[in-house]
């Protein structure tokens, strides 16, 4: 546990003793209890409301502002635990002992050194890309450098299946035969002894270590070679959190920067069946591999409407300019009907858990920065505007992207990164809902509802209109 940041701490026990006035009751009992397939449930379009599968990783409560991990709230983690210590828990289940910690933070350490990757990365011209499309492309380097998969004998891993067993059975039972559910982890590889022995389980929980490591190198030297400099090698005596910054900025971050990093990765690690996730979980079904898995899960968090919302806030603020402007700004954008970028949730309909300790750690650290002071202050009136016309009516609060942005920028972070930080932290709950789910593995297969034409008469090409 960090030293001497214990007024960190009572920031978020504060956060948390507000959420306990706020939010209490049971969970909802209709989304906490074991699936009797086949399931029925009301879904909406892009399968809003759909049941795809259990899970024991994580449960977010909307009505109420609750995010679960593993059984623990967010709050306790963010207390009392770290990062790693997250991570170990939504791959494993359960907080690790300090045996299992000091070997878990041992491969950690080991998988944070990428040489040859970044060597290959930095063939490509990284300060020219999207910073999202650059961390796609690292990870895919990763998988190439560290797995046999595009090798020829790459090619006879797993079983091979017909290429319609995924549609024909799921036509007729959606709720899945034993003959489709496939292994994540094949002991019997015929090809096993060529594999380095760490990379034995290059397809299982080994893996997941790798990516969590391997993802935050990456960003950071994303970052470096993006502003013209060198990337930084990892230092192993810093956390992951202390390791991100310092491979960002260059410089040690202080026991109170590294601690404010790691709540906020804490905080992003998981959350439930999101647009990433979800494309992490579909590409894992097929059985492709966990580095392709999480690749998608990038890709998707790239799109402007899952990351990135907490770039489009400090771009709002500071086209506010001072906390003055703010009720013209926002009158003038609301009878245009415009969007509030950080307000409101898909899923919350109360004050978002991550908001909650992300605002006062904005607060604190803003303090001491008089730029940021004054961003701050646009943010924080136009909270209580906005609150005021649309929180108790239409439900409309605060989310993870409105203070976080004001975090990672006083923390050195710039505005084009703050999504590639996202998926570092998210990349534990990717590679663990992916985990889970292979275990009983079946292949996501939705239906449209076909809305065009039938018997169509087809004419030879010199007679068409």
């Amino acid at each position: 546990m960090y030293e001497n940041t214990q007024e960190i701490t009572d920031i978020i026990l504060k956060a948390a003793k507000k959420a306990v006035k706020e939010t209490s009751g049971e969970p909802e009992p209709e989304m906490t209890q074991p699936i009797q397939w086949p399931v029925e449930c009301t879904i909406g379009p892009g399968l809003e409301g759909g049941i795809a599968c259990e899970t024991k990783i994580g449960y977010v409560n909307g009505s109420k502002g609750w995010l679960i991990y593993r059984g623990y709230n967010i709050f306790d983690l963010c207390a009392q635990s770290t990062y790693e210590e997250v991570a170990y828990l939504l791959l494993h289940g359960s907080l690790p002992t300090k045996r299992a910690f000091q070997m878990f933070n041992k491969k950690l350490v080991d998988y944070r050194y990428l040489n040859k990757t970044l060597r290959l990365l930095m063939g490509f011209p990284v300060e020219k890309m999207n910073a999202m499309g650059a961390l796609r492309m690292g990870v895919s380097m990763m998988r190439q450098e560290f797995t046999f998969r595009d090798q020829e004998e790459g090619l006879k891993y797993g079983q091979i299946i017909g290429s319609d067993e995924d549609s024909i059975p799921m036509e007729l039972k959606p709720w899945g035969d034993k003959h489709a559910i496939y292994e994540f982890n094949n002991s019997d590889l015929p090809h096993k002894s060529k594999l380095d022995e760490n990379l034995e389980e290059a397809f299982g929980v080994e893996a997941c270590y790798h990516l969590i490591s391997g993802v935050s190198t990456i960003a950071a030297a994303v970052m470096r070679v993006r502003q013209g400099r060198v990337p930084i090698e990892p230092d192993p005596e810093l956390s992951h959190a202390g390791n991100l910054l310092y491979m960002m900025t260059g410089k040690r971050p202080t026991p109170i920067e590294e601690r404010i990093m790691d709540v906020a990765l804490i905080l992003h690690a998981d959350h439930g069946m999101n647009a990433s996730t979800f494309s992490a979980m579909v590409v894992a079904s097929t059985q492709s591999d966990i580095y392709f898995s999480v690749g998608s899960g990038i890709a998707a968090l790239n799109g402007p409407l899952h990351g990135g919302a907490n770039e489009q806030v400090m771009l709002m603020l500071e086209e506010i300019g001072s906390p003055e402007n703010v009720k013209k700004w926002l009158e003038r954008t609301l009878k245009k009907k415009g969007k509030v970028p950080g307000f409101g949730h898909r899923v919350y309909r109360a004050y978002d858990p991550r908001a909650r300790v992300l605002g006062p750690l904005a607060k604190f650290l803003a303090k001491k920065n008089s730029k940021a002071r004054n961003v701050f202050s646009i943010a924080k009136e136009l909270e209580k505007q906005m609150t005021e016309r649309l929180g108790s009516q239409k439900k409309i609060f605060p989310n993870v992207d409105f203070y976080s942005g004001i975090v990672y920028s006083c923390l050195g972070i710039p505005s084009e990164m703050f999504t590639t930080v996202f998926a570092v932290s998210r990349v534990a709950g990717w590679t663990a809902r992916v985990h889970e789910y292979l275990h009983n593995n079946r292949i996501f297969r939705p239906r449209a509802m076909y809305t065009g034409e039938f018997n169509k008469e087809l004419f030879p090409i010199d007679q068409r209109k």
